[in-house]
């Protein structure tokens, strides 16, 4: 995994190191307007990015990549991450703190990593599963070339009743 370099930001490999910045970018109420919760403590977080440095799940099957989001001023806006699995598909996610919300970031941050994961870890399929009511992750992603699926489970994605799953190829 390396450090990644997108239009008008830098996307750093994610470690426990990021713990403290992330837990105030990620404690923004506006990031869970359609699910979940802020972490419950800056302890939290680090321990959640400890175990996320292993880049890898307990039996190697599956890549666990996560980049945070640096801007030019120093600032972290949020994160990118992907599941790159066997048979080389990518579970991607993202989450940007609301004062960098429609500036163009997270499809800066989104597309540089696809970039990432297409050259690197050779994936050929993207996908994303969001809440049916995201409608600003819909729009990103749709800006970003991905299509609805139809059928979750014909890719063999588990989606709960309130969420849409999103694909591109690459």
């Amino acid at each position: 995994m390396r450090l990644l370099t997108g239009k008008g930001l830098t996307l750093e490999p994610q470690t426990a190191a990021h713990a403290k910045a992330m837990f105030e970018v990620l404690s923004d109420p506006a990031i869970y307007e359609f699910e979940n919760a802020p972490p419950a403590s800056e302890a939290y977080v680090f321990e959640r990015f400890t175990k996320l440095e292993s880049r890898t799940s307990r039996d190697g099957s599956e890549h666990w990549l996560n980049w945070v989001i640096r801007l030019p001023g120093g600032e972290l806006a949020g994160y990118v991450q992907a599941t790159v699995t066997a048979n080389l598909d990518a579970h991607v996610a993202y989450e940007l703190s609301s004062p960098f919300w429609r500036r163009g970031i997270g499809s800066a941050a989104v597309s540089t990593m696809l970039d990432e994961l297409q050259t690197a870890y050779h994936v050929k399929h993207f996908y994303a599963t969001l809440k049916a009511r995201n409608f600003r992750s819909e729009a990103l992603l749709k800006h970003l070339g991905f299509s609805l699926v139809t059928d979750p489970a014909s890719a063999s994605i588990d989606a709960e009743a309130d969420e849409i799953v999103m694909h591109r190829k690459a």
